[in-house]
Order: structure tokens, then sequence, then C-alpha cells
């Protein structure tokens, strides 16, 4: 298998990212996951134990959009600093970020810090927010299903499997001639 970048695909930054929340029972932490994709292939993945015990799932699922986000405004950067380099024309738009969680799209349009479930989380980790609100960052929700970061961590019916490996631009190497 080989990541493969056309020279047709889309110019945009997108990522997805999940939590699966206390998937360490010993350690009490939860796991993070991201994958983010540039021209529709992936440029970057991660899957770590998170830093923090969060205090319930809503502040694990905060935890892992704070990490996301670090990570695309560092893409976001790498990006821009590259095309401008090299003279590539772009729209400045917002990256999408997506999340299978409807309740943290609600919090987080809401302004999160309204009441007892979210005040005594980190404030740096509201760090989300604030892109969204500069338009760096979109946060839209996508199906559980569709969320691309499931195919490092779980296991799926092949023809699951066999559409996340497209959605991130896996191709079989035989597909192409080396000749």
């Amino acid at each position: 298998m080989i990541l493969f970048y056309s020279k047709d695909c889309s110019p945009d930054l997108t990522g997805h990212a999940d939590v699966g929340c206390l998937s360490n029972l010993h350690k009490s932490r939860s796991q993070t996951y991201n994958v983010f994709t540039c021209g529709d292939t992936a440029t970057s993945w991660r899957y770590t134990k998170q830093s923090i015990v969060a205090t319930s799932s809503n502040h694990a699922e905060i935890i892992v959009i704070y990490e996301a986000s670090r990570e695309c405004v560092w893409l976001r950067s790498i990006i821009h600093l590259i095309r401008e380099k090299y003279g590539v024309k772009y729209d400045n738009l917002p990256t999408i970020l997506y999340r299978d969680n409807s309740a943290y799209i609600a919090h987080l349009k809401g302004g999160f810090i309204n009441g007892d479930r979210t005040k005594h989380i980190l404030l740096k980790l509201f760090y989300i927010y604030e892109l969204q609100k500069n338009d760096d960052i979109n946060v839209q929700q996508i199906r559980s299903t569709d969320n691309v970061t499931d195919l490092f961590i779980k296991s799926s019916p092949i023809t699951t499997f066999k559409k996340m490996v497209h959605k991130i631009g896996m191709q079989r190497l035989r597909m192409f001639s080396l000749g």
C-alpha cells in the first residue's frame, strides 16, 4: 500500500478526531486519535494516550479536540509557508475538523463555560473555541461510521475498511506501473 497524492485533488486540509474514553482502565487515561488529510491523502495521524486524566467523557472529548486543534494550527502554518515560498495561490479557508459527537459540537457552539459541568476543566483546553470564532477551524459533525480515525483503532467489516483506506488516499502499489 502507498499514499498517493494526485495533482488534481483538493488542496484543502481536513481533520478527523476521536476519543477512546477510559481505554486504559489501570491508569484511568483515555486515548486521542486524529487524522489530517491534505489533497485527499493522509499527511498526519496520531494515536496517543491523553496526558491528563479526564474526569468525564465530556472532558475527554475536550482534550481530544484541543490536541487535534494544535496539530491543525501547526499543519496550517507549514502549508501556508510552503505555498507562500513557491508562490502557490490559495484561499485561506477554515480547516474542517470532523467530530462524531453531537453533544460536544453543541457545547462548542454554546461557548462551553456555562455551568458546573465544565468549570473544572483547564481554560487552555477551550482553545478550539477561539480558533472557530476566528474562522481558522470549522468543527462539523460526521457520522461515526464515516470517521476515518476508526481505521486505525477498530476492526471493521472489509467494505468499511476499504472505504476508509480510500478516504485517506491509500492505494495498492500494483495500480501504478513502475517502469
